[in-house]
């Protein structure tokens, strides 16, 4: 740079730095109007949000609840209030036992690597894999954010306790096959009372048991003890149909001959009580008037025994010989 004397370089760094003093005042200048735009535009951003149709807006002014809001856009005061959406319409689900990979027209699930899930204990000192899932949505919003922390963690937590307490109070073959809807409706029930306890805002839907199998190690011996005890409720089964198909007949038979003495009894008696009031009817009568009944009697006893006979020969008393008056080569029936 070119300079007649000293005095013209220091003339020349006075001119520098009044020109970056100038500079400087204009940036003091414009930074705060940026900074002042960017918290307005922060401040717009931050003052308006949506909720979803499926969701609940909680408003909290410095971490206490103040509102809740329907679906659609609203206003809150930026920095200070804080909006929490919450799903209430939502089907939430938790699995026990396994993951679901890939849901689709197959369902893919991840590989059994659950056992400290999965692994129970049964009333009868049995082990099984239990699978299930568990269903629930939020009924309070409110309760959910102020009253649990981390609510899928303690779901899932009390969902094992319970559905452990609840094996563990059957035995293998009500898990495996009788109980398995009322296991469900009694995990279901108990896990309900516990959150309502907590005072969680959250409902349970549906328990339900997927796939229940004795662990790899031991279905071998376990189908086995099965097959046995399959094999005896056979013969147990087959003899009591014997017994169903023979004691009631025998019964029957037997009921059968007491009726008929019964009634033979009875006949009897009606019909020796009906002959002895006959005769002591008759012997009345026949103490008034002798000669009246023994005709009657008489006439009783002919009108029984003429109509059983064949043919009929009215003689005259006085009468000598009537064998001319018979017809002895007369086929019988002719």
């Amino acid at each position: 740079m070119d300079f007649e004397k000293p005095e013209d370089l220091f003339g020349r760094a006075d001119d520098f730095m009044r020109g970056a003093e100038k500079k400087i005042k204009g940036v003091k200048t414009i930074v705060p109007l940026l900074i002042f735009i960017l918290l307005v535009i922060a401040a717009l951003f931050n003052s308006f949000y949506s909720v979803g149709p499926d969701e609940v807006g909680v408003i909290r002014r410095f971490g206490r609840y103040v509102r809740s809001t329907n679906p659609g856009l609203h206003f809150k005061i930026p920095f200070i209030e804080e909006a929490n959406r919450v799903k209430v319409k939502y089907i939430f689900k938790e699995e026990f036992g396994f993951r679901t990979q890939k849901a689709g027209v197959v369902t893919r699930y991840s590989p059994r690597d659950y056992f400290d899930e999965s692994l129970m204990l049964t009333g009868d000192l049995n082990v099984l894999e239990v699978e299930w899932i568990v269903q629930f949505k939020v009924k309070d919003p409110v309760k959910l954010l102020f009253n649990i922390r981390n609510p899928r963690d303690t779901i899932r937590n009390i969902s094992e306790a319970v559905m452990r307490q609840v094996v563990g109070d059957n035995t293998v073959n009500e898990i495996l096959t009788t109980r398995r809807v009322e296991v469900n409706q009694e995990v279901e029930l108990k896990l309900q009372q516990i959150l309502d306890s907590y005072d969680s805002g959250v409902q349970i839907v549906t328990v339900k048991l997927q796939d229940v199998n004795p662990p790899d190690a031991v279905k071998p011996s376990f189908n086995e003890v099965n097959e046995a005890k399959q094999e005896k409720e056979k013969v147990i089964n087959q003899a009591w149909e014997g017994y169903n198909r023979i004691i009631p007949q025998a019964r029957g038979g037997a009921e059968k001959t007491i009726r008929e003495a019964e009634g033979y009894a009875l006949n009897r008696i009606n019909r020796a009580q009906g002959d002895a009031a006959k005769f002591i009817e008759t012997y009345n009568t026949y103490r008034n008037a002798k000669d009246i009944t023994r005709t009657r009697l008489y006439l009783e006893v002919m009108n029984e025994i003429i109509p059983k006979v064949g043919k009929k020969f009215i003689i005259d008393s006085q009468q000598k010989g009537i064998l001319p008056l018979l017809n002895l080569n007369e086929k019988k029936g002719e």
